[in-house]
């Protein structure tokens, strides 16, 4: 019997109160959750900490607002008091904004969909929410829970346990090199802030995003860059003379180039030393995330002033917690101010995250190791279904040789690969078997439309998908990203609703 089984609406995933996914088991289900549908909602335990409030941080706002004589106002509960401080800053043309108190950090306003939606997405965007297992015992504490739901968490020095994995990853770096944070877009924000303001004050505002990225890194870039136009967005990867001419015209003022290595939801990969040189030669700048496939599948630091990545992905493989983090380049010219100053912006990990990510990294090589030895053979499979048209994975031709370049082995492919089909997409997602939810790099194999969960917006209007279309996107794109199950239960599934 095989272990894949149809999960239904609104399950987490995995079980934990913690869990970073939930299940949406239908196309309905997916355009009802990004509607608020309520029929949807209603059944939503969780959702990716990121974009859906957990029930833990709603249950701490509604006991502290009636406790505070904060009725009538809306609570939101952040990663830190400076996060706070920085959520207040956003919302400055707010009368009756209020920040708590340090030891629970937050902000409160007077009721307003419109302040709270913009609360919600700077939130969404920095990564500032509480950690879920922060609220959880602040609840403890003020007895309005008997107690955390258990767990196994790493006892000792859950640091010293994470660097000591961390550290043969990346070679020569001091433990002033390797910081942890709160998520992984609380890292990508920290080392851009970091690297924004340092360059800035050489006379240098421009940024490169470079291909189609995450959409909070998007939109960091664009909520943070001086001007609309030292935002700029170079969509083709592969076209290295449009980074070369930019460059010429404007190479005193750029900044930095920001990039995936693959890129999400295309799987592309650039030629990363040659844009490093590139950079470099100017005097600009490198950020790279390789989160898609992981810092333990990819060696990209010798080409990055600043390495960023998410460990929620991989590291975190139970799909419990967010953490981030951030590696600076001990060679890079810029080390020892970007040693100064990143660690300020940076959200800290919360204790019992810390813990837990300690208890799960000592399995990262093995979950690594078991995820690329699956994906070929998954990749092999799609590949020969009539149903399925495209097929984007770090080792598609048109840029298998540059991903090569930075793999730590011949089998270093990772767990994405994305597809699109000949057949209805809702015709093929409902029937399939396989967890279904936002979120990846976890033991359990998922697959979701992701330009529906991403990005919506441009999924629905014309003016969105002309967007789309011009970056080679397909909105019905799937996002099918391995876990540890049998290879064989995987194909299995996608057999049955491709056929």
């Amino acid at each position: 019997m095989s272990s894949i089984v149809p999960l239904p609406l609104g399950q987490r995933i995995p079980s934990s109160v913690h869990a970073v996914s939930c299940s949406l088991p239908t196309m309905r289900a997916v355009r009802g959750y990004e509607e608020k549908d309520p029929e949807v909602v209603r059944h939503l335990t969780s959702g990716y900490p990121r974009f859906v409030v957990h029930p833990l941080l709603r249950e701490l706002a509604e006991h502290l607002a009636k406790t505070r004589g904060l009725t009538g106002q809306t609570l939101w509960l952040t990663s830190s008091a400076r996060t706070a401080q920085a959520l207040a800053a956003q919302l400055k043309d707010v009368p009756g904004v209020t920040l708590l108190d340090p030891a629970v950090p937050g902000v409160a306003h007077p009721a307003s969909s419109d302040v709270a939606g913009r609360a919600k997405v700077f939130l969404q965007n920095v990564g500032g929410f509480m950690s879920s297992r922060c609220a959880e015992d602040h609840l403890v504490r003020l007895g309005v829970r008997a107690s955390a739901a258990p767990e196994k968490l790493y006892f000792g020095d859950p640091l010293g346990e994470i660097h000591r994995v961390l550290r043969p990853v990346f070679p020569g770096c001091a433990p002033a090199d390797l910081h942890l944070a709160h998520c992984g877009m609380s890292a990508i924000q920290a080392a851009f802030q970091a690297a924004s303001a340092l360059q800035a004050a050489r006379g240098r505002t421009i940024w490169v995003q470079l291909g189609w990225l995450y959409l909070d890194t998007i939109a960091i870039l664009k909520r943070f860059t001086a001007t609309p136009t030292d935002y700029v967005h170079l969509p083709n990867i592969f076209d290295h003379a449009a980074l070369e001419r930019l460059f010429a015209a404007q190479g005193s003022r750029i900044a930095g180039i920001v990039t995936e290595l693959p890129t999400n939801p295309l799987v592309q990969t650039p030629d990363v030393p040659r844009l490093a040189e590139l950079a470099r030669g100017h005097g600009a700048m490198v950020i790279l995330d390789p989160s898609v496939n992981s810092v333990f599948n990819l060696d990209v630091l010798p080409h990055a002033d600043v390495v960023v990545a998410s460990l929620t992905k991989y590291t975190a493989s139970e799909g419990d917690l967010t953490a981030g983090l951030v590696v600076i380049n001990p060679t890079s010219p810029h080390a020892a101010e970007l040693r100064r100053d990143i660690p300020p912006w940076l959200d800290p990990l919360y204790s019992r995250d810390l813990a837990r990510l300690a208890f799960q990294i000592g399995e990262s090589l093995a979950v690594m190791a078991r995820i690329n030895d699956s994906t070929p053979r998954i990749v092999d499979f799609l590949s020969a279904q009539p149903a399925v048209k495209e097929i984007y994975w770090a080792l598609r031709g048109d840029s298998c040789g540059n991903y090569y370049r930075l793999a730590r082995g011949p089998k270093a492919v990772g767990g994405m690969i994305t597809f699109t089909l000949r057949i209805p997409l809702e015709k093929f997602y409902d029937r399939l078997r396989l967890a279904k939810g936002p979120s990846f790099g976890m033991k359990t194999t998922l697959i979701s439309p992701f330009m529906y969960l991403a990005h919506y917006d441009l999924v629905t209007t014309p003016a969105g998908r002309a967007e789309l279309a011009a970056s080679g996107i397909d909105p019905d794109l799937l996002r099918l990203c391995i876990g540890t199950e049998p290879v064989e239960e995987i194909i299995a599934a996608l057999a049955e609703a491709l056929g």
